[in-house]
């Protein structure tokens, strides 16, 4: 089989780069190369097989479009499967996307957001072998890793071989959080690991096989691309923003800590262009001095909390985020601080997802959560009733890690 040589593909990468939204370019651990950069190891699976690949804005190659770019290197893509926020990442978070074309290159674009979660065995009839390239954050309600297993269970089904072109996890050294209660599993919750877990998509990809997480504990068919001069605690910058409400560095560190305020009373920056890194409702109003606007922005948060109305509250856009770094520990502060502040404490735990039971459990995982933030339970003694589920995640994770 012929292998297309690394200075063609390089010719290439320069000659196309399509718009994408960058979160920087000066990336301080630029010698990492992902797995998708590493063409000369997965070229050869590739040619001769008709393609599916599941991606989105943040599968890239340099400044290409790894599906642009696998394209103009001779791959037969049939189809696309979108994620979450759409194949190019233009949707916003919870948004329904129809089935389409992509304009760009004409493949069509089958969406798994919404009633569809998963490939159909139609959908896989005329493909030999799918992709995943999925930039994930590292975060168990980040639903990559949901779509990945889904996708992992129709491969299975379907006898078709998993190719995972795995990346950096921006908060690969953070491992911490309750395990999550599968009493509280949902659609931001699948699986009995922390809220931070610590791992690449193919070390999760791993960890789902060898526990048997998959639907009557079936095993998917893996092939890896591991990264090169990768390691967990490196910092690593997103070349790329992985969804429309994570579009700064600032709040891909922050997003462990406050993206539990999804399931209180309080707006964490949608309708900003701030997302995750302010916090505030307009209760706190003569509480603090800090304010913000939320405003309907399209592509980002149309209906956010608190449209139009000024909120008050905690301005973490310069937080100090190396302190996360040092502590390994997500911030739990915030949320029993304003919760103490709020001047109506009985709404404090209303949700915006009304329509959802419990929520700031199913953010948690957990069901102790809500009533310890009430009694002002000091922190470390809220940790120490989920430790051992987390010490027990940490040793389980060693079975799979593949960085050190």
């Amino acid at each position: 089989m012929k292998v297309i040589s690394l200075l063609s593909v390089v010719l290439l990468l320069c000659s196309c780069s399509p718009k994408i939204k960058a979160i920087k370019t000066d990336n301080p651990e630029s010698q990492i190369k992902t797995g998708a950069e590493q063409t000369e190891l997965y070229l050869p699976m590739l040619k001769g097989k008709r393609v599916a690949i599941l991606a989105n804005q943040t599968s890239i190659i340099g400044k290409s479009h790894l599906v642009d770019s696998l394209q103009k290197l001779g791959i037969n893509i049939v189809k696309v499967f979108g994620p979450e926020h759409g194949f190019r990442g233009n949707a916003s978070a919870g948004a329904k996307i129809a089935d389409e074309k992509d304009e760009r290159t004409g493949i069509p674009i089958i969406s798994l957001y919404g009633k569809k979660n998963k490939p159909s065995a139609a959908d896989l009839a005329d493909v030999d072998l799918l992709i995943y390239d999925l930039q994930d954050v590292g975060v168990r309600f980040y639903t990559n890793i949901n779509a990945l297993a889904r996708l992992m269970e129709a491969c299975e089904a379907n006898k078709k071989t998993l190719l995972i072109l795995d990346r950096p996890n921006p908060n690969g050294y953070l491992i911490d959080g309750p395990v999550l209660d599968m009493k509280y599993k949902s659609g931001i919750g699948m699986f009995p690991i922390p809220m931070s877990h610590g791992l690449t998509v193919g070390e999760f990809a791993q960890m789902v096989n060898g526990e048997g997480w998959l639907t009557n504990k079936v095993k998917a068919d893996l092939k890896i691309i591991k990264m090169a001069n990768y390691n967990h605690d490196m910092r690593y910058v997103l070349p790329v923003a992985p969804s429309p409400n994570l579009n700064t560095e600032q709040s891909i560190l922050l997003y462990p800590s406050v993206c539990m305020f999804e399931g209180v009373y309080v707006n964490h920056g949608r309708g900003t262009y701030n997302p995750f890194t302010v916090l505030g409702s307009p209760a706190y109003k003569g509480i603090y001095s800090f304010s913000f606007t939320p405003k309907s922005i399209k592509g980002m948060a149309e209906t956010p909390i608190f449209m139009d109305e000024v909120c008050y509250g905690i301005d973490l856009r310069n937080y100090d985020t190396e302190l996360l770094r040092k502590s390994k520990k997500i911030n739990f502060s915030w949320i029993k601080e304003l919760y103490k502040a709020h001047p109506q404490k009985e709404k404090f735990f209303e949700s915006k997802f009304s329509n959802q039971m419990n929520n700031i459990e199913i953010q948690i995982g957990r069901g102790d959560f809500r009533q310890q933030i009430i009694d002002d339970v000091p922190i470390e003694t809220i940790r120490a009733g989920w430790e051992p589920g987390l010490r027990a995640y940490k040793e389980m994770r060693k079975k799979y890690v593949l960085y050190p």
